[in-house]
């Protein structure tokens, strides 16, 4: 969800204790997911600032392809990611904490919310990271905190900007995690509120991530900067959330690490279920290679760029492995590309059905939720080749197969799959004017 010209996250007593300080001002986008942007304005400590590995490190070589954003824009795909947000290569500290309220109270444990997220997410991301991301879950408090307000007095409500409900909410909760929990040792907060806490995410979403935001309350001299918000459970009745119910917490996180939503308004279809920032729910998806770039977790040489006019080949290997070249990428402009990468059934891309390689368009230049990134139907009008429910159908068998040819009307680039090997890799020639 995303709310104003700083902010994205999806579906993100006026006085604290004496060594407890609050300072914030807010203005939130709209949209599944709310998270402030931290382009502007006075950074953070060292250790909160980098996304990637190194974000000023990033190799110049691919200088064409490290398309950007410009200022105005809250949430970019722009390589590398602005300052502000969590780091996402190595060890990352998360803080989750289990919220409730006198008119919601915590149904069941603490422990058992904190176990439907987790070590699933961690997992997750342990296996879209190749092992880059180590994320570490801690819950210093193993019972409900009991917020002092009803929920219902927070007025809290899907696309709620971050003042004045979720700014009392954030301090009211520092001040009940008081002294339990030194916030200096974690790079991110993970907020689990108890499901009866609102309405059910089968009718409104309002799982939010404030990100990137400078200007959140600070306790023990940190600022609450990177912190998400999870509501209610993705449960059909069925009990499937123990399953997948768990993924709204990666896509959440993602925010925390400056992915945008790759959703509209009207759904998931620009990218469907091949990245977990468009579609967390139904079967386990991962992310798209770019996003993978941006987050530090490919090398700068596992991405070809085909930034020269003529014809150029270039052999990828699935992005479930490990190795190898993973994406051909082709820079139109300074802000705007298209890449190509290849997708196959493994690691966290278990409901892809139609192996071969995924073409989309990628604009730094556009927000988060307004669709920055469309993948490339190669059979439009299909119906798709998955029966899994609550995946949007008609992309599932979007990747183009050997003897295929994507062409950009716009620039006449042509993107043509050669051939597969037996090990799965693809051959693919790229064409530009």
């Amino acid at each position: 969800m995303q709310l104003s010209p700083r902010w994205i996250s999806r579906a993100c007593p006026r006085s604290l204790r004496p060594r407890r300080r609050t300072a914030l001002t807010a203005a939130i986008t709209l949209g599944l997911s709310v998270s402030l942007s931290a382009s502007a304005g006075q950074l953070l400590p060292d250790s909160h600032t980098a996304a990637g590995p190194i974000a000023a490190a990033r190799a110049t070589a691919l200088g064409p392809c490290m398309i950007s954003g410009t200022m105005g824009v809250q949430m970019s795909e722009g390589v590398p990611t602005a300052p502000g947000y969590s780091r996402s290569t190595g060890q990352v500290r998360a803080l989750n904490l289990m919220i409730d309220f006198s008119d919601a109270r915590g149904e069941g444990s603490a422990t058992d919310r904190l176990g439907e997220f987790f070590p699933q997410t961690q997992k997750w991301f342990r296996t879209s990271s190749y092992g880059r991301l180590d994320y570490r879950p801690e819950a210093p408090i193993k019972d409900w905190l009991r917020m002092p307000l009803s929920f219902a007095d927070y007025g809290i409500e899907r696309g709620a900007p971050f003042d004045p409900g979720y700014r009392r909410l954030v301090e009211d909760i520092v001040q009940a995690a008081d002294p339990e929990v030194d916030f200096r040792r974690y790079d991110l907060v993970n907020i689990l509120m108890t499901p009866n806490a609102g309405p059910s995410a089968l009718d409104t979403v309002l799982s939010v991530t404030f990100a990137g935001n400078h200007e959140a309350p600070v306790a023990d001299g940190v600022p609450i900067s990177n912190a998400s918000f999870v509501y209610s459970r993705q449960d059909d009745g069925s009990g499937s959330y123990r399953e997948t119910g768990y993924r709204v917490l990666p896509h959440e996180n993602g925010h925390v690490f400056g992915l945008p939503d790759l959703y509209t308004a009207d759904g998931g279809g620009a990218v469907g279920h091949w990245d977990i920032m468009s579609e967390d729910w139904g079967a386990n998806n991962d992310l798209l290679g770019w996003h993978k770039w941006k987050l530090g977790w490919l090398d700068d040489h596992q991405i070809s760029c085909a930034a020269n006019p003529g014809t150029t080949e270039h052999v990828l290997e699935p992005l479930p492995t490990e190795g190898g070249t993973k994406i051909a990428f082709v820079p139109l402009s300074e802000r705007t590309g298209i890449a190509a990468e290849v997708r196959v059934p493994g690691g966290n891309d278990e409901a892809v059905c139609k192996p071969g390689v995924l073409v989309y368009r990628v604009d730094a230049d556009v927000d988060t939720g307004q669709g920055p990134v469309n993948v490339s139907d190669s059979t439009k009008d299909s119906g798709g080749c998955t029966r899994r429910p609550n995946v949007h159908a008609e992309l599932s068998d979007a990747p183009y197969s050997p003897g295929e040819t994507y062409t950009d009307k716009k620039t006449g680039v042509r993107i043509t799959v050669d051939s597969a090997s037996t090990e799965g890799t693809y051959r693919v020639r790229v064409t530009r004017p």
